[in-house]
């Protein structure tokens, strides 16, 4: 299966504006909240102590901010379209435009780690990620998040 197992239409927020890391994680952290039902707060806290232990923005523009969530029943996942890039402190030092949040069950250590590599394979991709560069709408970056990764998987 594709990323489509983790990502909903609902949880896609093209053209994000955000000041810094931090408002960004916190805009994508509501978001999450809607969608899980999950308190913001807690989701927040769990991305800013990962985030500390290091950045999670992997290069060429990508972050994949994660966290495990105790109230979370399932992996959730978030894509954001920054509308200008952020500084992410990111391992290549350039900033961040692509932020793919994935959100996992304490418990789902495995089923964790595997949608993170997903993710990181599928945004290693510079075709992918210049696609996703170039989609305005949520149906459009859906489209190629999923259809990419189911193709990729294949």
């Amino acid at each position: 299966m594709g990323l489509s197992e983790y990502l909903a239409l609902d949880g896609i927020v093209p053209n994000l504006h955000a000041r810094c890391k931090r408002e960004a994680l916190a805009i994508l952290a509501r978001r999450a909240a809607e969608i899980t039902g999950v308190d913001a707060e807690t989701i927040e806290e769990a991305l800013m102590t990962r985030e500390h232990l290091g950045s999670t923005g992997v290069g060429h523009g990508v972050a994949i901010p994660h966290g495990k969530i105790g109230d979370l029943t399932e992996i959730t996942a978030l894509f954001a379209q920054l509308d200008a890039p952020l500084e992410f402190d990111a391992i290549d030092d350039a900033p961040v435009d692509i932020v793919f949040m994935l959100l996992a069950p304490e418990e789902a250590t495995a089923a964790h780690l595997k949608a993170l590599a997903k993710a990181s394979r599928l945004l290693r991709d510079e075709s992918v990620r210049n696609s996703l560069r170039g989609a305005d709408t949520k149906e459009a970056i859906y489209a190629i998040l999923t259809e990419t990764a189911t193709s990729n998987a294949a």
